[in-house]
């Protein structure tokens, strides 16, 4: 039985994601971002009854709650801890030399954002931890006291693209000569103060892009990224396919000259695949998805 978070989860761009992979009976796959399992379990009942699918995640309570809700495949799911980025050494582990389908959602689960507990959104005061595997890395709150301006401006401006990163940084330094910064509420309130009201943007929280900037940097989200796409196509089987689903403009466009440069790779569609009306009626996270698929050659 699904429990309320799993309930409130929705897996973004699902249907579209399933077509794009095209799971079959009989084949080996590989969801790199499990979550709390929705795509995976549609992978493994559209590849039934003797496909097999490899699953990752690097944090502890979705993989807990994944494992309980997927745990009548049975064998068919190997579940391990582990970020996307070391498919290849996991793979291997493994004795796995091909694949005959990957996917990842870099995007993040109402599990982490509403239920965490570790700072993900401005919407709780919770402590700026951050870190999607809590046993490596420094923290949030860490990085925020050990920073210096300019690092905290760039961190800010490049990962976030944040405008006013430099204004934000400064106070950001001020503020915590006498108080450290370290609850998300905390953080929300000083960016709110350090951005003057006519820049406020008006359909998003005046803290998001620092939010996800701060979480890109803690865990090294876009080297990850890199690491795992400069990897996966030499794990695809002839005709196995890569999908990726991106959030925001400097993942996609990782994914993009990625899958563009790459000789082994024939991209399956020319503009990635976003959500219709109806789904970003029922989620509006899914707004900001973008999918893009290629085909080993």
């Amino acid at each position: 039985m699904a429990t309320q978070t799993e309930a409130a989860h929705v897996s973004v761009l699902l249907n579209e994601a399933m077509a794009a992979l095209a799971p079959r009976a009989g084949g080996l796959y590989v969801d790199g971002t499990l979550g709390l399992g929705g795509h995976s379990e549609e992978i493994l009942r559209r590849s039934s009854p003797d496909g097999r699918l490899i699953a990752f995640d690097w944090d502890a309570e979705a993989l807990r709650r994944a494992r309980e809700r997927l745990a009548y495949f049975g064998e068919r799911l190997t579940i391990m801890r582990r970020n996307f980025a070391e498919i290849a050494v996991a793979l291997a582990e493994l004795g796995v030399s091909g694949v005959d389908g990957i996917l990842v959602d870099i995007g993040m689960s109402s599990l982490q954002l509403e239920h965490g507990g570790r700072g993900f959104s401005f919407q709780r005061d919770e402590p700026l931890d951050m870190r999607m595997d809590t046993r490596r890395g420094q923290t949030a709150a860490a990085l925020l006291a050990s920073a210096t301006e300019n690092e905290l401006a760039d961190i800010f401006f490049y990962y976030g693209e944040e405008r006013q990163a430099r204004r934000i940084a400064e106070i950001l330094v001020e503020t915590r000569k006498k108080t450290p910064v370290q609850s998300s509420r905390q953080l929300a309130e000083l960016v709110a103060r350090a951005i003057p009201r006519r820049f406020h943007p008006p359909k998003i929280h005046v803290a998001t892009k620092v939010f996800q900037a701060l979480r890109i940097a803690v865990n090294g989200e876009l080297e990850n990224l890199a690491s795992f796409l400069a990897d996966a196509p030499a794990l695809l089987n002839p005709g196995g396919r890569l999908a990726v689903i991106a959030f925001h403009s400097l993942e996609d466009g990782l994914v993009k000259r990625a899958l563009k440069t790459n000789q082994s790779l024939a991209e399956k569609i020319k503009r990635p695949m976003c959500a219709g009306d109806e789904e970003i009626a029922r989620n509006p996270r899914a707004r900001s998805a973008r999918l893009r698929v290629a085909e080993k050659i």
